[in-house]
């Protein structure tokens, strides 16, 4: 018997893919990928030395885990990879990172049909 909540979350990722997706660069060392990824968020609480709650924001980027290839290798992301995402005449660079002992990506559903990758805006270059 088929798995239906496997079946509805391939629909529903084929819909993000499909209709809620732009093209963006993902980068390590040398080698690139254009892959479509869709924007999110994810807020980060972390106590600081004093006890206070500092809240931190990542820009995400959503990503068929299949589609992160790098020199014929399908890979995960790691702290420290790229990614540029082009806007009009301005590219926004993003570090793959999270706070803390954070990981810089998690799986966004149970079956790892995509990868939600964390990211931090570190640069704007003219495209």
């Amino acid at each position: 018997m088929a798995d239906l909540l496997e079946q509805g979350a391939q629909f529903l990722d084929d819909q993000r893919h499909a209709h809620m997706t732009r093209t963006v660069v993902y980068l390590r060392g040398g080698s690139f990928v254009e892959v479509v990824a869709t924007v999110g968020q994810t807020t980060f609480e972390q106590a600081d030395e004093f006890g206070g709650i500092q809240r931190l924001e990542s820009r995400d980027f959503l990503i068929r885990t299949g589609e992160l290839i790098l020199d014929s290798e399908v890979v995960l992301p790691q702290a420290g990879d790229r990614i540029d995402e082009t806007v009009g005449d301005q590219v926004f660079v993003y570090e793959v990172m999270a706070p803390g002992s954070e990981p810089p990506f998690r799986y966004s559903d149970p079956y790892r049909k995509a990868l939600r990758i964390h990211t931090k805006h570190v640069a704007t270059e003219a495209a």
